[in-house]
Protein backbone atom coordinates (compact mmCIF):
# COMPACT_ATOMS: atom_id res chain seq x y z
CA UNK A 1 0.00 0.00 0.00
CA UNK A 2 1.32 3.42 -0.92
CA UNK A 3 2.25 5.52 2.10
CA UNK A 4 0.00 8.56 2.45
CA UNK A 5 1.68 11.94 2.65
CA UNK A 6 0.94 15.59 1.98
CA UNK A 7 2.50 17.21 -1.06
CA UNK A 8 3.00 20.97 -0.92
CA UNK A 9 1.53 22.56 -4.05
CA UNK A 10 1.68 26.24 -3.16
CA UNK A 11 3.38 28.37 -0.52
CA UNK A 12 2.76 32.08 -0.04
CA UNK A 13 5.10 33.77 2.45
CA UNK A 14 3.95 31.74 5.45
CA UNK A 15 5.98 32.45 8.61
CA UNK A 16 7.98 29.35 9.55
CA UNK A 17 6.53 29.01 13.03
CA UNK A 18 2.90 29.53 12.02
CA UNK A 19 0.35 27.07 10.63
CA UNK A 20 -1.81 28.32 7.76
CA UNK A 21 -2.69 25.27 5.71
CA UNK A 22 -5.34 24.36 3.15
CA UNK A 23 -5.32 20.62 2.46
CA UNK A 24 -7.11 18.74 -0.32
CA UNK A 25 -7.82 15.15 0.67
CA UNK A 26 -10.20 12.77 2.43
CA UNK A 27 -10.40 14.21 5.94
CA UNK A 28 -10.10 10.81 7.65
CA UNK A 29 -6.73 10.25 6.00
CA UNK A 30 -5.55 13.82 6.54
CA UNK A 31 -6.48 13.74 10.23
CA UNK A 32 -4.32 10.64 10.67
CA UNK A 33 -1.37 12.51 9.18
CA UNK A 34 -2.01 15.59 11.32
CA UNK A 35 -2.04 13.58 14.54
CA UNK A 36 1.76 13.37 14.60
CA UNK A 37 2.34 17.13 14.76
CA UNK A 38 -0.95 18.57 15.99
CA UNK A 39 -2.13 16.40 18.91
CA UNK A 40 -3.13 18.78 21.75
CA UNK A 41 -2.40 21.81 19.52
CA UNK A 42 -5.80 22.92 18.11
CA UNK A 43 -7.68 25.45 20.26
CA UNK A 44 -10.94 25.37 18.31
CA UNK A 45 -12.46 22.96 15.79
CA UNK A 46 -15.44 24.06 13.71
CA UNK A 47 -17.09 21.57 11.37
CA UNK A 48 -20.10 21.89 9.10
CA UNK A 49 -20.58 18.29 7.92
CA UNK A 50 -23.19 17.16 5.37
CA UNK A 51 -26.51 17.21 7.24
CA UNK A 52 -27.90 13.93 5.92
CA UNK A 53 -31.20 15.65 5.18
CA UNK A 54 -31.95 14.00 1.84
CA UNK A 55 -31.09 17.04 -0.28
CA UNK A 56 -28.52 17.34 -3.07
CA UNK A 57 -26.43 20.50 -3.03
CA UNK A 58 -24.22 22.03 -5.69
CA UNK A 59 -20.93 20.79 -4.29
CA UNK A 60 -22.01 17.95 -1.98
CA UNK A 61 -24.24 14.89 -2.15
CA UNK A 62 -26.18 15.01 1.11
CA UNK A 63 -28.40 11.99 0.41
CA UNK A 64 -29.76 9.95 3.26
CA UNK A 65 -27.68 6.93 4.08
CA UNK A 66 -27.41 4.63 7.08
CA UNK A 67 -23.68 5.18 7.41
CA UNK A 68 -23.93 8.90 8.16
CA UNK A 69 -23.67 8.72 11.94
CA UNK A 70 -20.98 6.03 11.72
CA UNK A 71 -18.88 8.23 9.44
CA UNK A 72 -19.31 11.29 11.66
CA UNK A 73 -18.24 9.31 14.74
CA UNK A 74 -15.08 8.15 12.94
CA UNK A 75 -14.11 11.76 12.36
CA UNK A 76 -15.01 12.98 15.84
CA UNK A 77 -12.76 10.29 17.32
CA UNK A 78 -9.84 11.58 15.23
CA UNK A 79 -10.59 15.22 15.93
CA UNK A 80 -10.78 14.98 19.72
CA UNK A 81 -7.07 14.23 20.37
CA UNK A 82 -6.05 17.28 18.31
CA UNK A 83 -7.73 19.69 20.74
CA UNK A 84 -5.73 21.50 23.39
CA UNK A 85 -6.74 20.58 26.96
CA UNK A 86 -8.90 23.74 27.09
CA UNK A 87 -10.03 23.46 23.46
CA UNK A 88 -13.55 23.12 22.08
CA UNK A 89 -15.39 21.76 19.04
CA UNK A 90 -18.39 23.48 17.44
CA UNK A 91 -20.57 21.38 15.11
CA UNK A 92 -23.22 22.83 12.79
CA UNK A 93 -26.27 20.62 12.24
CA UNK A 94 -30.01 20.85 11.52
CA UNK A 95 -33.15 19.09 12.80
CA UNK A 96 -32.65 15.94 10.77
CA UNK A 97 -29.69 14.61 12.76
CA UNK A 98 -29.11 16.93 15.75
CA UNK A 99 -30.41 14.47 18.36
CA UNK A 100 -28.52 11.50 16.97
CA UNK A 101 -25.38 13.61 16.69
CA UNK A 102 -25.75 14.76 20.30
CA UNK A 103 -25.84 11.14 21.51
CA UNK A 104 -22.83 10.24 19.36
CA UNK A 105 -20.82 13.26 20.53
CA UNK A 106 -21.74 12.52 24.17
CA UNK A 107 -20.19 9.10 23.72
CA UNK A 108 -16.94 10.41 22.23
CA UNK A 109 -16.37 13.64 24.17
CA UNK A 110 -18.13 12.48 27.37
CA UNK A 111 -21.52 13.83 28.30
CA UNK A 112 -19.94 15.91 31.06
CA UNK A 113 -18.00 17.87 28.44
CA UNK A 114 -21.13 19.00 26.60
CA UNK A 115 -21.18 22.80 26.86
CA UNK A 116 -24.35 24.00 25.14
CA UNK A 117 -26.53 24.06 22.02
CA UNK A 118 -26.55 27.29 20.03
CA UNK A 119 -29.72 28.07 18.09
CA UNK A 120 -28.81 30.06 14.98
CA UNK A 121 -31.42 31.90 12.93
CA UNK A 122 -30.08 30.97 9.52
CA UNK A 123 -32.94 32.51 7.58
CA UNK A 124 -35.23 35.46 8.28
CA UNK A 125 -37.83 34.90 5.55
CA UNK A 126 -40.88 32.66 5.94
CA UNK A 127 -41.23 29.40 3.97
CA UNK A 128 -44.98 29.03 3.28
CA UNK A 129 -44.77 25.88 1.15
CA UNK A 130 -44.04 23.58 4.10
CA UNK A 131 -45.88 22.61 7.28
CA UNK A 132 -43.46 24.72 9.33
CA UNK A 133 -41.12 27.47 8.23
CA UNK A 134 -37.84 26.12 9.58
CA UNK A 135 -35.71 29.20 10.25
CA UNK A 136 -32.97 27.86 12.49
CA UNK A 137 -30.10 25.43 12.74
CA UNK A 138 -28.02 24.27 15.68
CA UNK A 139 -24.40 24.39 16.75
CA UNK A 140 -23.41 21.73 19.30
CA UNK A 141 -20.54 22.83 21.52
CA UNK A 142 -18.26 20.38 23.33
CA UNK A 143 -15.09 20.91 25.32
CA UNK A 144 -12.21 18.50 25.58
CA UNK A 145 -12.17 19.32 29.31
CA UNK A 146 -15.12 21.46 30.35
CA UNK A 147 -13.62 22.98 33.56
CA UNK A 148 -10.51 24.06 31.64
CA UNK A 149 -12.60 25.43 28.77
CA UNK A 150 -14.68 27.41 31.27
CA UNK A 151 -11.52 29.17 32.44
CA UNK A 152 -10.40 30.07 28.93
CA UNK A 153 -13.69 31.13 27.33
CA UNK A 154 -14.00 34.80 26.32
CA UNK A 155 -16.93 37.06 27.00
CA UNK A 156 -18.24 39.21 24.14
CA UNK A 157 -18.01 42.94 23.71
CA UNK A 158 -21.09 44.80 24.88
CA UNK A 159 -23.45 46.04 22.21
CA UNK A 160 -25.52 49.19 21.76
CA UNK A 161 -28.19 47.89 24.12
CA UNK A 162 -25.70 47.59 26.97
CA UNK A 163 -24.15 51.01 26.26
CA UNK A 164 -27.62 52.61 26.24
CA UNK A 165 -28.05 51.64 29.90
CA UNK A 166 -25.39 54.17 30.89
CA UNK A 167 -26.80 57.64 31.67
CA UNK A 168 -25.51 60.78 33.37
CA UNK A 169 -28.43 62.38 35.25
CA UNK A 170 -26.13 64.29 37.64
CA UNK A 171 -23.71 65.49 34.93
CA UNK A 172 -20.80 63.67 36.53
CA UNK A 173 -17.53 64.80 34.93
CA UNK A 174 -16.50 61.14 34.61
CA UNK A 175 -19.25 60.61 32.06
CA UNK A 176 -22.18 58.16 31.70
CA UNK A 177 -22.77 55.56 34.41
CA UNK A 178 -25.26 52.97 35.59
CA UNK A 179 -26.04 52.09 39.19
CA UNK A 180 -25.82 48.67 40.85
CA UNK A 181 -27.00 47.41 44.23
CA UNK A 182 -24.82 48.01 47.31
CA UNK A 183 -26.28 45.17 49.38
CA UNK A 184 -25.67 41.41 49.12
CA UNK A 185 -26.83 38.27 50.89
CA UNK A 186 -25.52 38.16 54.45
CA UNK A 187 -24.64 34.46 54.54
CA UNK A 188 -20.86 35.01 54.67
CA UNK A 189 -20.82 38.58 55.95
CA UNK A 190 -18.56 39.98 58.69
CA UNK A 191 -19.60 42.36 61.46
CA UNK A 192 -18.21 45.45 59.70
CA UNK A 193 -20.74 45.03 56.88
CA UNK A 194 -23.70 45.73 59.17
CA UNK A 195 -24.22 49.41 60.02
CA UNK A 196 -26.54 52.35 59.50
CA UNK A 197 -25.62 54.50 56.52
CA UNK A 198 -26.52 58.19 56.59
CA UNK A 199 -26.85 60.01 53.28
CA UNK A 200 -25.41 63.53 52.81
CA UNK A 201 -28.97 64.85 53.28
CA UNK A 202 -29.41 63.02 56.58
CA UNK A 203 -31.56 60.08 55.43
CA UNK A 204 -30.73 56.88 57.35
CA UNK A 205 -30.42 53.58 55.48
CA UNK A 206 -30.01 50.00 56.64
CA UNK A 207 -29.57 46.92 54.43
CA UNK A 208 -32.73 44.81 53.93
CA UNK A 209 -33.32 41.88 56.28
CA UNK A 210 -30.98 38.99 55.55
CA UNK A 211 -28.59 41.21 53.60
CA UNK A 212 -25.58 43.42 54.34
CA UNK A 213 -23.61 46.21 52.71
CA UNK A 214 -21.00 45.27 50.11
CA UNK A 215 -18.38 47.49 51.77
CA UNK A 216 -17.49 48.38 55.35
CA UNK A 217 -18.37 51.82 56.68
CA UNK A 218 -14.95 53.40 56.04
CA UNK A 219 -14.87 52.26 52.42
CA UNK A 220 -18.48 53.37 51.88
CA UNK A 221 -17.74 56.88 53.22
CA UNK A 222 -14.73 57.16 50.91
CA UNK A 223 -16.96 56.27 47.94
CA UNK A 224 -19.55 58.84 49.02
CA UNK A 225 -16.87 61.56 49.20
CA UNK A 226 -15.70 60.57 45.72
CA UNK A 227 -19.24 60.92 44.34
CA UNK A 228 -19.54 57.23 43.51
CA UNK A 229 -22.67 56.53 45.56
CA UNK A 230 -26.02 57.55 44.10
CA UNK A 231 -28.86 58.50 46.43
CA UNK A 232 -31.31 59.47 43.71
CA UNK A 233 -32.05 62.88 42.21
CA UNK A 234 -33.44 64.15 45.54
CA UNK A 235 -30.54 62.71 47.55
CA UNK A 236 -32.71 60.50 49.78
CA UNK A 237 -33.02 57.31 47.72
CA UNK A 238 -31.61 53.87 48.54
CA UNK A 239 -27.83 54.10 47.98
CA UNK A 240 -26.44 52.46 44.84
CA UNK A 241 -22.93 52.24 43.41
CA UNK A 242 -22.16 54.21 40.23
CA UNK A 243 -20.29 52.18 37.58
CA UNK A 244 -18.84 54.42 34.89
CA UNK A 245 -18.80 53.50 31.21
CA UNK A 246 -15.27 54.92 30.94
CA UNK A 247 -14.07 52.42 33.55
CA UNK A 248 -15.98 49.40 32.23
CA UNK A 249 -14.84 46.78 29.72
CA UNK A 250 -18.49 46.07 28.85
CA UNK A 251 -18.11 42.33 28.45
CA UNK A 252 -21.20 40.12 28.32
CA UNK A 253 -21.73 36.38 28.68
CA UNK A 254 -22.61 34.80 25.31
CA UNK A 255 -26.21 33.63 25.03
CA UNK A 256 -27.47 30.64 23.08
CA UNK A 257 -29.88 32.37 20.68
CA UNK A 258 -27.96 33.89 17.77
CA UNK A 259 -30.13 36.05 15.54
CA UNK A 260 -29.44 36.49 11.87
CA UNK A 261 -29.27 40.26 12.38
CA UNK A 262 -26.30 39.74 14.71
CA UNK A 263 -24.32 36.90 13.08
CA UNK A 264 -25.65 36.71 9.52
CA UNK A 265 -27.71 34.20 7.54
CA UNK A 266 -27.20 31.69 4.72
CA UNK A 267 -28.58 34.31 2.34
CA UNK A 268 -26.01 36.87 3.47
CA UNK A 269 -23.22 34.33 3.03
CA UNK A 270 -24.41 33.34 -0.46
CA UNK A 271 -24.55 36.97 -1.59
CA UNK A 272 -21.02 37.35 -0.28
CA UNK A 273 -19.83 34.40 -2.39
CA UNK A 274 -21.62 35.67 -5.51
CA UNK A 275 -19.76 38.97 -5.17
CA UNK A 276 -16.47 37.10 -4.77
CA UNK A 277 -17.14 34.66 -7.63
CA UNK A 278 -19.65 36.28 -10.00
CA UNK A 279 -18.91 33.80 -12.80
CA UNK A 280 -19.12 30.60 -10.74
CA UNK A 281 -21.94 28.49 -9.33
CA UNK A 282 -21.64 29.04 -5.57
CA UNK A 283 -22.54 26.92 -2.55
CA UNK A 284 -26.23 26.78 -1.62
CA UNK A 285 -25.92 27.03 2.16
CA UNK A 286 -22.58 28.62 3.09
CA UNK A 287 -21.97 29.93 6.59
CA UNK A 288 -21.66 33.71 7.02
CA UNK A 289 -18.37 35.18 8.18
CA UNK A 290 -20.09 36.93 11.09
CA UNK A 291 -21.19 33.56 12.48
CA UNK A 292 -17.63 32.22 12.44
CA UNK A 293 -16.30 35.44 13.97
CA UNK A 294 -18.72 35.06 16.90
CA UNK A 295 -17.47 31.50 17.52
CA UNK A 296 -13.81 32.48 17.34
CA UNK A 297 -14.35 35.55 19.54
CA UNK A 298 -15.67 33.22 22.24
CA UNK A 299 -13.37 30.22 21.85
CA UNK A 300 -10.01 31.61 20.69
CA UNK A 301 -7.45 34.38 20.97
CA UNK A 302 -4.93 35.77 18.49
CA UNK A 303 -2.50 33.17 17.14
CA UNK A 304 -4.57 30.20 18.38
CA UNK A 305 -4.94 27.31 15.92
CA UNK A 306 -8.35 26.64 14.32
CA UNK A 307 -9.23 23.53 12.30
CA UNK A 308 -12.11 22.86 9.90
CA UNK A 309 -12.32 19.31 8.49
CA UNK A 310 -15.16 20.21 6.06
CA UNK A 311 -13.88 23.56 4.85
CA UNK A 312 -16.57 23.91 2.15
CA UNK A 313 -16.67 27.47 0.83
CA UNK A 314 -13.75 28.51 3.01
CA UNK A 315 -15.51 30.85 5.45
CA UNK A 316 -13.74 29.33 8.46
CA UNK A 317 -10.20 29.90 7.28
CA UNK A 318 -10.98 33.27 5.69
CA UNK A 319 -12.24 34.53 9.04
CA UNK A 320 -9.41 32.84 10.94
CA UNK A 321 -6.85 34.61 8.75
CA UNK A 322 -8.51 38.00 9.14
CA UNK A 323 -8.66 37.52 12.93
CA UNK A 324 -4.92 36.67 13.04
CA UNK A 325 -5.49 33.04 14.00
CA UNK A 326 -3.56 30.06 12.64
CA UNK A 327 -5.64 27.53 10.73
CA UNK A 328 -5.96 24.21 8.91
CA UNK A 329 -8.77 23.70 6.40
CA UNK A 330 -9.48 20.27 4.88
CA UNK A 331 -11.79 19.11 2.08
CA UNK A 332 -11.60 16.62 -0.77
CA UNK A 333 -13.46 18.21 -3.69
CA UNK A 334 -11.98 20.27 -6.52
CA UNK A 335 -13.89 23.25 -5.13
CA UNK A 336 -11.07 23.61 -2.60
CA UNK A 337 -8.94 24.90 -5.48
CA UNK A 338 -11.58 26.89 -7.33
CA UNK A 339 -13.09 28.52 -4.26
CA UNK A 340 -11.10 28.12 -1.05
CA UNK A 341 -7.59 28.78 -2.37
CA UNK A 342 -8.85 31.63 -4.55
CA UNK A 343 -10.85 33.10 -1.68
CA UNK A 344 -7.78 33.03 0.55
CA UNK A 345 -5.79 34.83 -2.13
CA UNK A 346 -8.44 37.54 -2.08
CA UNK A 347 -8.11 37.73 1.71
CA UNK A 348 -4.38 38.38 1.29
CA UNK A 349 -5.15 41.20 -1.16
CA UNK A 350 -7.66 42.77 1.22
CA UNK A 351 -10.41 42.31 -1.37
CA UNK A 352 -12.42 39.49 0.17
CA UNK A 353 -15.44 41.52 1.41
CA UNK A 354 -17.16 40.23 4.56
CA UNK A 355 -15.75 41.06 7.99
CA UNK A 356 -12.54 42.77 9.04
CA UNK A 357 -11.26 43.96 5.70
CA UNK A 358 -7.60 44.87 5.94
CA UNK A 359 -4.50 44.94 3.80
CA UNK A 360 -2.16 41.98 4.28
CA UNK A 361 1.34 42.54 5.62
CA UNK A 362 4.60 40.94 4.56
CA UNK A 363 4.20 38.09 7.06
CA UNK A 364 0.83 36.93 5.73
CA UNK A 365 0.46 33.88 3.54
CA UNK A 366 -0.74 30.27 3.44
CA UNK A 367 0.26 26.85 2.16
CA UNK A 368 -1.78 24.51 -0.04
CA UNK A 369 -1.25 20.74 0.14
CA UNK A 370 -2.67 17.73 -1.68
CA UNK A 371 -2.85 14.21 -0.34
CA UNK A 372 -0.71 12.04 -2.63
CA UNK A 373 -3.51 9.52 -3.34
CA UNK A 374 -5.62 12.04 -5.25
Amino acid sequence: MKELKLIKVLSSQTPQKETRKIIQGENLDVLDLLAKDYTDKVKCIYIDPPYNNGENYTHYDDSVHEEWIVEIKKRLRKLKPLLTPDGSIWISIDDSEVHYLKVAADEIFDRNNFVTTIIWQQRTTRENRKMFSNNHEYILVYAKNKPLFAKSINKLKGNGEQIARYKNPDNDKRGPWQSVSLNVQAGHAVKSQFYELVSPKGKKHNPPKGRCWVYNKEKMNDLIKDGRIWFGLEGNGVPRLKKFLSESELKITPDTLWLGSDVGTNKEAKKHLIKLFPDKEVFDTPKPERLLKRIFDIATNENDLILDAYVGAGSTIAVAHKMKRQYIGIDKGEHIIDYVVERQRLVLKGKSLGILERESDKNEGFEFYKLNNL
